[in-house]
């Protein structure tokens, strides 16, 4: 059941609890270190003091400091009272951590009295090398470099803005650190066709730096996904050639009317890639040159070009994942071709043969000798088993008795 007072007992209530947090004992700390969390820049000199409360009975010759945990030399203090002593810190190099450094008064037995966190580093430097790009014309991620020197020592903001050039207000970034430390991504709400103006702010303890302003439009920017659907096949026989076929990237299929496409590609037992440039706007490519019998691993990527009709020269998407394919090893194809019975007999009749077939294509040395450059044609009852288009087949008819020796 619900209290419910009349107005005067609730003023009374009030002025009770007010007049008793007015006679409150304040909180006693054992001692106070000044000045509290100072920034300072490289180089700098501190003085610092630690006074301790009377109340702890505690005198200047019972105190010592510490630096990050490092007690400091007696030969740094000075006694300046009967319950302070100071520590004088010279020519301060920057910050362990960007939280600060931790500067403590400890009484005699370590027990921590008071502590204080000093800045020390470098003011920001202008950002430089503002670089963007826009994945399939839907979004933009920005990067940067954090100045010439880079390290300053103190936590550092970067915060990028961006607006339309001639209207529209400025606007910031909210996703940081998606495409590295010195990044950020704007995921959605972006025009097209009217460039924007794009910069960043760095700013921490010792002041403020802006970058240049960077003017870019979205279709002078865009990447899309690695081209799609790569195979790698061999090229017939040829022993130092593959074919490579992909599909131009979903996203942008109806954009790429001008992409530009690249190939690497590497034998399985090395890490150096070779790249081919001059693919042009195909979607297929000959690789020649290659070594027989040898696995390569291909890649793709793709550059959309000229969406819109845009000059920039473009950025080049992510490589393909490898796919992998081998040539065929050196003489494979004779092998395969020789690697028969031959015989030859009654029905059997003689034409030209290619010159390379030889004894040491075959196994066993099984190839008949006849006449030079010539090869054989076996005829049997129901069919006819020739070699058309330099492919020779085996006589299957064993009835046939040998009429050649092998050479």
């Amino acid at each position: 059941m619900p209290l419910f007072f009349s107005p005067p007992l609730l003023l009374l209530l009030l002025f009770l609890l007010c007049l008793s947090l007015l006679h409150a004992e304040p909180l006693a700390y054992p001692a106070v270190i000044s000045p509290q969390d100072p920034t300072l820049l490289i180089g700098s000199s501190l003085v610092a003091t630690c006074t301790v409360s009377p109340d702890f009975h505690l005198k200047a010759e019972d105190l010592y400091w510490t630096l990050n945990g490092r007690r400091l030399p007696a030969a740094s203090y000075a006694a300046l009272g009967p319950t302070t002593l100071s520590v004088a810190l010279a020519r301060l190099n920057g910050s362990k951590q960007q939280s600060g450094d931790n500067l403590v008064c400890h009484s005699r037995d370590g027990g921590i009295l008071a502590g204080s966190c000093l800045y020390v580093g470098l003011p920001p430097e202008k950002p430089v090398n503002i670089t963007c790009w826009s994945k399939n014309m839907k979004d933009l991620t920005c990067k940067w470099a954090p100045g010439t020197e880079g390290e300053t020592f103190l936590h550092t903001n970067y915060t990028l803005k961006y607006k339309l050039r001639w209207y529209g207000r400025d606007n910031t970034c909210q996703e940081y650190h998606t495409a590295g430390p010195y990044s950020c991504h704007i995921p959605k709400d972006l025009a097209l066709f009217t460039p924007y103006e794009i910069w960043v702010e760095a700013s921490n303890r010792l002041g403020v730096a802006v970058s240049d302003v960077v003017m870019l439009d979205i279709l002078d920017v865009v990447t899309t996904d690695p081209p799609s659907d790569v195979h790698v096949s061999r090229v017939g026989d040829l022993e130092d050639q593959l074919s490579v076929r992909w599909s131009s990237p979903p996203a942008l299929k109806d954009f790429l009317f001008q992409a530009k496409y690249q190939i690497q590609y590497r034998v399985e037992d090395s890490s150096e890639w070779k790249v081919v440039d001059d693919v042009g706007n195909q979607t297929s490519c000959r690789l020649a040159g290659l070594r027989p019998g040898t696995v390569y691993f291909v890649q793709v990527r793709c550059n959309p070009f000229g969406i819109y009709g845009s000059k920039k020269a473009g950025i080049w998407s992510d490589w393909s994942n490898p796919t992998a394919a081998s040539t065929p090893r050196s003489g494979e194809h004779r092998r395969r071709r020789a690697g028969i019975v031959w015989q030859a007999g009654r029905g059997c009749r003689q034409r030209r043969a290619p010159p390379a077939l030889h004894t040491r294509d075959v196994p066993g040395g099984a190839l008949p000798r006849s006449v030079p450059g010539t090869w054989i044609s076996c005829k049997g009852a129901n069919s006819e088993l020739g070699f058309p288009s330099w492919e020779p087949k085996p006589c299957l008819f064993s009835s046939c008795p040998l009429l050649f020796t092998a050479r």
